[in-house]
């Protein structure tokens, strides 16, 4: 039934848009929003299932069936949709907001409208703020130890909220005619004379735009590099993040994450120097298991209506690679690759105390051990056989230091997750509309390496939309429009 509802959904989809979008998360939801306001002729393009068909079957087995595509990384509403939910309301977290805008007024006034669209499709009123004493106190204890306490507004949506909102999202998009095309893959760029025409689909069908927006999301970034070079766009390779996924009981973090439920610290360590930083910290969450094409990863999520006794955060190491190699995603890739092989094919999970002592974890000592993995698909091993001395290094004692802020988070019993890689493909040179170097072909979101996280990458992909509008003359009419109500 499902494929029969399918082929006449593509039936209804029309040759010729003005704008063809591909990705249907933050970035691409958010583009076709503003577009939408235009009167333009949208479709949006997703290689995974609608938001009411993504359910990751693990939930029930603990075991993942290798799903391709991956419900968690693809479909309506991006891979965030099953994350902690968390919106970090800073146009310098997730992203560098003024470095695209050229002012950073107008990267605060982008997040604040990224978090109005949020707020009408039913995020939470109350906001999660940083002021006060506590806040104080804990910027001082990071700063006594060389580290830095990053305070942050934020919106918690939780993961078994976000399907409701982004349903609710995508059918106000769906009400105002623009055209979505989910299951389906972009193969390819349809490129003539260094102008973007359109979009050729895996079964070759054409479909033509006078604009197309790319925005595929993290899970499409190694499909973005491959257009990179097959079509000469203009691009550099950013840092990579790659770590671990941590795992604590929450009453070590509940200090913490009742000041500031994702808190973010950054440390530099002592022996290179490194930057190594938090990152989605998930209060009372679950660690869960992200699917790629030749490997495997860890990633986190928390929900508003059900909690573990832990908590997870990301705890990662900033790699930018120069001479002789620049290819960071090449390079994690390979990282990656390893760290699934020394796992069988699942995450390595070992214990703080045995990565200290320089030996493997068992399933004997993960029994006895204080802290119960919530992932259990999981092989126990060595983290040190999966990931370079010097990330181990960086993390031992990077998160040393982060234990003198939050006591007990590097005890014995901490549970670490490898690998933990944060692919940021190849940042796209754009110009101030988020224009590439080939005309007509727009670009947003993680996946073209111009945003980090849900907010930032909303952001690019309102930048892009009124970039489209500018060039297609449309964006004089909507402000004419808005004016006279």
């Amino acid at each position: 039934m499902g494929d029969e509802n399918q082929a006449i959904e593509i039936e209804k989809i029309g040759s010729a848009y003005d704008v063809v979008i591909i990705g249907a998360g933050p970035a691409g939801m958010f583009a076709a929003y503003e577009l939408a306001a235009g009167k333009m002729e949208i479709l949006v393009i997703d290689m995974g299932r609608d938001i009411d068909k993504r359910s990751c079957p693990m939930k029930a087995l603990s075991y993942c069936k290798h799903c391709a595509p991956c419900e968690i990384m693809c479909g309506v509403g991006g891979c965030g949709t099953f994350s902690d939910g968390t919106l970090n309301l800073r146009p310098d977290i997730g992203g560098d907001l003024a470095a695209l805008t050229g002012d950073q007024t107008e990267a605060w006034e982008l997040v604040d409208r990224v978090d109005k669209v949020f707020l009408k499709f039913g995020a939470p009123q109350t906001a999660l703020l940083t002021e006060g004493p506590e806040v104080e106190e804990l910027k001082r204890r990071a700063a006594s130890v060389g580290a830095r306490f990053i305070e942050i507004k934020q919106r918690h949506i939780g993961s078994d909220n976000a399907p409701a909102l982004i349903g609710r999202f995508k059918q106000d998009l769906v009400d105002k005619g623009v055209d979505f095309l989910i299951e389906t893959e972009v193969h390819d760029l349809l490129i003539e004379g260094k102008e973007c025409k359109g979009v050729i689909l895996s079964g070759g069908r054409v479909i033509r735009a006078n604009y197309v927006l790319l925005s595929p999301g993290r899970r499409g970034c190694n499909w973005v590099s491959e257009m990179i070079e097959k079509h000469d766009l203009k691009a550099r390779y950013g840092g990579i993040d790659i770590g671990v996924r941590v795992e604590v009981p929450a009453i070590i973090m509940d200090p913490v994450t009742k000041i500031n439920r994702d808190p973010k610290f950054h440390i530099q360590s002592r022996r290179y120097d490194d930057f190594v930083r938090t990152f989605c910290t998930n209060r009372r969450g679950f660690v869960v298991k992200e699917e790629y094409e030749d490997f495997i990863a860890t990633n986190g999520h928390s929900m508003a209506n059900k909690e573990s006794e832990n908590t997870n955060f990301a705890f990662l190491v900033r790699i930018e690679l120069t001479e002789p190699m620049e290819n960071t995603t090449k390079y994690a890739r390979s990282i990656a690759k390893l760290a699934t092989t020394i796992g069988g094919g699942k995450p390595v999970l070992q214990r703080m105390g045995d990565l200290r002592r320089g030996r493997r974890s068992t399933k004997e000592r993960l029994a006895r051990n204080l802290v119960i993995n919530t992932l259990k698909d999981v092989t126990p091993g060595d983290i040190s056989m999966a990931l370079p001395h010097r990330i181990v290094m960086d993390i031992i004692e990077g998160l040393e230091t982060l234990n003198e802020i939050i006591p007990g988070v590097a005890s014995d019993s901490t549970l670490l997750y490898a690998p933990e890689v944060k692919f940021y493909a190849m940042h796209l040179d754009v110009d101030r509309h988020m224009e590439t170097s080939i005309k007509n072909l727009f670009a947003a979101g993680d996946g073209a390496g111009l945003s980090r996280d849900i907010v930032n990458a909303a952001a690019t992909g309102i930048m892009a939309a009124e970039g489209i509008m500018k060039k297609a003359g449309k964006g004089q009419d909507i402000q004419e429009e808005e004016n006279r109500f």
